[in-house]
């Protein structure tokens, strides 16, 4: 049995006097929340079922694949929940994050980001040999990428094998910045020793601003530019492979990307969204209200929180958390209180966090307005950004609606 199939008191959020258990047999520990000692970090089963079968629901819709940003939780459960209710794939930033991914079951995949190194390309080599069948491609955005590749090739040793690439349209990131330059790389892959293209990939989340006007003025121009580049490259033959992959997205702006992705026969359109799969309290919480009142009804809900407990209530109106940055995001914003343990109600709408420290979190209110917490009550957090939360916890619960611990699964950073 790996490391990684088992739990122990190693962990933060596990029961510093338990045998360490195997993960496929917490469910039968007959654990509650309040079981487990705190930080903590839990997802809601019901909330991730419905946001996986949700999105999965709405690309299939609206003519696109689902190729989830496994970068966002680093977790082969998630990845095979994924994979099972129906992703084409997943999406990944490096290698090293790609071989979990493969060993989870993925039989395609896209890193979405350049790679440059020698040991980079040679790790990408031996996966897709002891990967037989699997579908692999990376991104590319300029001629000194592929004049350093190509002069790597040889040492390389992989005789006439050639890896699948798209071109990165970009403008705040990696990218091509204009149509010129696309359509040379795209010329310049036709005759490549190492390299095939094989589609085109966009990211728009640095520009979303979570206003409707604006952000679909963003996707037509979006639009004008991939069907530019793409028309230019049909018209001269230079796709060798079929279907052509036509990939972006992340998850601020999903309903408005996936038109984009749609296309005429011959292309497959790949929509990346990582941070749906558990989705969060603010930040992506914010962009998605914008997207459900266009869509006319809700789709994402909340599924991650880091359950906290009070060590002190120094002054009125302030209560320190035992949980700060080594638990939780704060990149996006700070943490949103959403439950009290008392009477497992809702936090009041007057609590809210105002820093975290290393191991404290700052949670404030008005004395003349409401209550606060006990010092020994549990309080749960919801992140801001799910991502840079995941990678602070090496396992999660997973808890179903009565706070029974159902499930666990791990995350995989290091």
């Amino acid at each position: 049995m790996n490391s990684s199939d088992t739990l122990g008191p190693w962990l933060k959020g596990f029961p510093p006097l338990q045998a360490p258990v195997p993960l496929t047999d917490v469910a039968q520990r007959g654990w509650s929340l309040g079981d487990l000692p705190t930080p903590l970090a839990v997802v809601r089963q019901a909330a991730l079922a419905h946001n996986i079968q949700w999105m999965q629901d709405f690309a299939a819709a609206r003519g696109v694949q689902m190729a989830p940003h496994g970068k966002t939780t680093m977790s082969p459960q998630l990845f095979r929940r994924q994979l099972d209710a129906g992703a084409w794939g997943l999406t990944f930033a490096n290698v090293h994050q790609l071989r979990l991914g493969l060993a989870a079951g993925a039989r395609r995949a896209l890193i979405a980001n350049q790679l440059v190194s020698h040991a980079d390309l040679a790790l990408l080599l031996d996966l897709r040999r002891r990967h037989e069948g699997v579908e692999l491609a990376f991104f590319v955005d300029s001629q000194a990428q592929l004049d350093l590749i190509a002069a790597l090739w040889p040492s390389l040793g992989a005789g006439e094998a050639r890896l699948d690439v798209l071109i990165e349209l970009g403008t705040t990131r990696c990218g091509v910045r204009d149509h010129d330059t696309g359509l040379a790389l795209a010329r310049a892959l036709k005759t490549h020793p190492a390299l095939r293209l094989r589609g085109i990939g966009f990211y728009e989340g640095l520009q979303v601003l979570g206003e409707t006007e604006p952000d679909t003025a963003l996707m037509q121009q979006w639009q004008a530019r991939v069907e530019a580049l793409l028309a230019a490259i049909e018209a001269e033959g230079l796709v060798d492979v079929q279907p052509l992959w036509l990939s972006g997205g992340g998850s601020a702006l999903f309903d408005l990307v996936a038109p984009v992705l749609q296309g005429r026969a011959g292309r497959l359109g790949l929509l990346r969204s990582g941070c749906y799969v558990c989705h969060d309290h603010a930040h992506y919480g914010r962009y998605v209200g914008v997207i459900d009142r266009r869509l006319g009804a809700p789709s994402l809900q909340a599924a991650l929180e880091v359950w906290t407990q009070v060590l002190s209530c120094p002054e009125p109106g302030l209560a320190l958390l035992n949980a700060g940055r080594r638990d939780l995001s704060f990149d996006q914003g700070w943490p949103v209180p959403v439950w009290h343990q008392r009477g497992g109600q809702a936090a009041p709408r007057g609590w809210q966090v105002t820093g975290l420290n290393d191991q404290h979190g700052y949670l404030r209110w008005d004395p003349l307005e409401c209550d606060g917490p006990a010092v020994g009550e549990r309080v749960a957090l919801g992140p801001s950004h799910p991502c840079t939360t995941f990678d602070k916890w090496a396992w999660m619960a997973v808890v179903d609606e009565d706070d029974r611990v159902v499930d666990a699964l791990t995350t995989h950073f290091a």
